[in-house]
């Protein structure tokens, strides 16, 4: 896809990745939506410009994302690209997270990208294109240490982006799963506890800018292609973790463990 004139939408895009994305793409000519619970209107003031809006928009429930859609329709007239960006990472283990951060948790990272597909699919099938975009996480492929909403919502929006490729990848539908490590962004920094997942993160590697990250993204976009892994690695723990599962098991203990003695 070349992004030059074509009408985007990203989700969480008032700060972090989402942001980073929208100016990425704003700056390869796209129009860009940045939707946002908070600070969204602020980031597109940043952008400047005719070919960029801020929509307040809460992706948590259903109706939050049909309102996007049809807002972003309005403003800019089809949508080519939506990239479901936004993402929470609260909850730890199961003795430790209520319910209600579960639910949250599931709703802003996986049904989020279902409901947002919901309103968007039937018009590319008719198009007979369009291009669906997530952010899921290196935990959607490995694990996330410390926290079992983030590594089970994060492995379902990775296997919920596989299923739109294989079911409407036929029909001229595109989609492309980001999954990075360590990314600067108030996620990773947010927390005291040691065993969360930032800690972890910033324990097991790089830590890269939002804004190196978007430039992969645009990149794998013009070139259709599906998956982002900004950190090499994790293909190759992905496949270390395929050939010798009890292996990579034995090895993200011995993480967890050197995590809670630091």
């Amino acid at each position: 896809m070349d992004l030059q004139g074509k009408n985007t939408v990203v989700t969480g895009a008032g700060r972090g990745i989402g942001a980073a994305l929208a100016e990425t793409f704003h700056t390869r000519g796209a129009n860009v939506v940045l939707a946002d619970l908070v600070g969204a209107s602020d980031a597109a003031a940043l952008l400047g410009g005719d070919r960029v809006v801020g929509i307040t928009a809460d992706v948590s429930t259903e109706d939050g994302n049909y309102r996007l859609v049809e807002s972003a329709r309005e403003v800019f007239g089809p949508i080519d690209l939506f990239f479901a960006n936004a993402g929470v990472g609260s909850g730890t283990t199961l003795a430790d997270t209520p319910e209600e951060v579960w639910a949250t948790a599931f709703d802003v990272n996986v049904h989020a990208h279902r409901w947002a597909a919901k309103y968007l699919i039937p018009e590319w099938l008719e198009r007979g294109e369009g291009y669906f975009c997530s952010t899921a996480s290196a935990a959607g492929l490995l694990a996330q240490i410390g926290s079992g909403p983030y590594t089970l919502t994060k492995r379902a929006a990775v296997a919920f982006a596989e299923w739109m490729s294989i079911t409407y990848g036929d029909a001229g539908i595109k989609v492309t799963c980001l999954c990075p490590q360590g990314v600067n962004t108030e996620m990773l920094h947010g927390g005291d506890d040691p065993i969360s997942g930032g800690n972890v993160v910033k324990a097991a590697g790089a830590v890269l800018e939002p804004a190196d990250v978007a430039e992969q993204v645009a990149n794998t976009i013009e070139a259709e292609t599906f998956f982002v892994l900004p950190h090499p690695e994790v293909a190759d723990y992905t496949q270390f973790k395929a050939a010798d599962p009890d292996r990579w098991l034995s090895g993200m203990r011995k993480l967890q463990r050197r995590v809670l003695e630091s």
